[in-house]
């Protein structure tokens, strides 16, 4: 079993004759990542590295393959509209990789995406995989081993180094979502923990914050009422200096809420431990996964 993606995932990329879509299709593509269909407007009729058709539209790439699963590296102008028009072609799942979306154009897009079926990742994000199975994104597929613990992150990098650590521990993944660093987003930390708690294959969860916003807080409170699996958290920020952005558009304190002991706090009020250095988070999953077993 696995969290949203899987081996029988069906993909169309937007945007995918750009620089950025063909590199890394390619890459999905070489991980055995099913990609149905590409679409870019005007180019409908072409093939993609001999492999791929590519559609003008998203209507039309899903009713020749069947694609049930968008990825999009359409610039930030109109990236907004490329996810409304793979929600209006009725795509279950949509990986917005694109970073530098308009914060108001991406709450037209929440809005307009209440109700519906479908579940967006990103933008700003690196994406979704389950290891063996399926990538949806940018991340280097090779550090990933097939496992049973999920991890969910608001960093991409953040979620390589855990990944990379766990897997030279023995320890793989069910599935590892990078939710993405924007303030106004998909899916949030408490929805794929729940996503990962109803999964039967997912035994533990490993959850990456980092300072900005409030979502770590909701995680904490969600996971002490729904939650059943051992967890284990990890914030970035522990050593941001004051007043200063550090990275991501959503890791922007405002208020006590998003301050890194805030989050921490939160965390460890309802028994989730928390790691403090990245260098640790291998060995603290271990630490979990261990006092799971005995």
């Amino acid at each position: 079993m696995s969290i949203l993606v899987d081996g029988a995932t069906r993909v169309v990329v937007q945007g995918i004759t750009g620089k950025a879509g063909s590199f890394h299709a390619r890459a999905c593509l070489d991980y055995g990542t099913s990609i149905v269909a590409g679409v870019t407007p005007g180019r409908g009729g072409q093939k993609f590295d001999d492999r791929v058709p590519i559609f003008d539209s998203v209507a039309e790439a899903k009713v020749a393959s069947a694609c049930n699963a968008s990825l999009i590296f359409v610039p930030a102008a109109g990236a907004a509209d490329a996810i409304l028009e793979a929600a209006a072609a009725g795509i279950e799942l949509i990986v917005c990789i694109t970073e530098g979306i308009p914060i108001l154009d991406m709450v037209r897009v929440r809005r307009c995406l209440e109700g519906t079926n479908t579940r967006l990742i990103g933008p700003n994000c690196p994406g979704v995989i389950t290891p063996g199975q399926c990538k949806i994104g940018i991340m280097p597929g090779y550090i990933h081993k097939p496992g049973r613990v999920g991890i969910v992150s608001r960093s991409g990098t953040l979620t390589y180094e855990a990944v990379w650590q766990l897997s030279q521990r023995g320890i793989g993944q069910s599935s590892c979502v990078g939710i993405g660093g924007d303030p106004v987003h998909g899916l949030g930390l408490p929805e794929v923990i729940d996503l990962f708690d109803r999964d039967p294959a997912t035994e533990a969860i490993l959850v990456i914050g980092e300072i900005g916003g409030c979502e770590e807080q909701e995680a904490a409170a969600f996971w002490k009422t729904s939650s059943r699996k051992p967890t284990v958290a990890f914030l970035a920020g522990v050593t941001a200096p004051p007043g200063r952005r550090m990275g991501h558009a959503g890791a922007v304190i405002t208020g006590a809420a998003g301050t890194v002991e805030a989050k921490i706090e939160a965390f460890e009020a309802v028994g989730i431990p928390v790691i403090l250095s990245p260098a640790d988070i291998g060995a603290g999953m271990s630490k979990a996964m261990t006092a799971t077993v005995s």
